[in-house]
């Protein structure tokens, strides 16, 4: 790591994952409900989004919604959903301006359609924009993204033995997110 802050590590790796976990511990701790603590989430993601382009990382993924959180408490899943639609109506035009391209990973199907429009209007946006691809994991699951992919195959009549590690990543919510040549490598 950088001695001080004008110094630039040698090596910037090409994709950063962040699961966004522990916002609302942060904010009961702090005799805050929940949802405090996951506003304040959004507000250190900004600071993530603007060091990774800063630095050069070309992908983010954030692991904001599993498909797990489901279970949590109605009252709290609608509060992260209200947050989610806010930060897209408040933060997607400098996104865009700071060439920030989003990307949705997850499952739409199930969620209200007028959110389902606004993230897909968030996507389309942005598609243009190449300096910083945003993956917003959101109600999303690894083992969910495997049943679809699999689902999604059987779907388009993909034989077993056609079915190869290539394949599969076409089927990924995350198919046609690769970095570009010249970052053949993670670091």
């Amino acid at each position: 790591m950088p001695q001080n802050k004008t110094e630039q590590p040698t090596k910037i790796p090409v994709h950063i994952g962040i699961i966004m976990d522990g916002n609302g511990r942060w904010a009961i701790s702090r005799g805050l409900p929940r949802l405090a603590g996951h506003r304040a989430g959004t507000e250190n993601l900004r600071r993530m989004i603007e060091a990774c382009i800063d630095f050069g990382i070309r992908y983010l993924t954030i692991y904001a919604f599993s498909t797990e959180n489901w279970g949590r408490p109605q009252e709290e899943v609608q509060g992260l959903l209200k947050i989610f639609e806010n930060v897209i109506d408040r933060e997607l035009q400098e996104l865009s301006d700071m060439g920030v391209q989003l990307r949705h990973i997850g499952r739409l199907d199930g969620l209200k359609p007028s959110f389902q429009k606004k993230v897909m209007q968030a996507v389309d946006f942005t598609h243009h924009n190449q300096r910083l691809t945003l993956n917003i994991a959101f109600n999303y699951g690894g083992r969910d993204e495997i049943v679809c992919a699999i689902q999604n195959m059987i779907r388009d009549g993909v034989k077993p033995e056609a079915v190869t590690d290539e394949l599969v990543g076409r089927y990924l919510f995350t198919a046609g997110a690769r970095p570009r040549s010249d970052h053949s490598h993670l670091w």
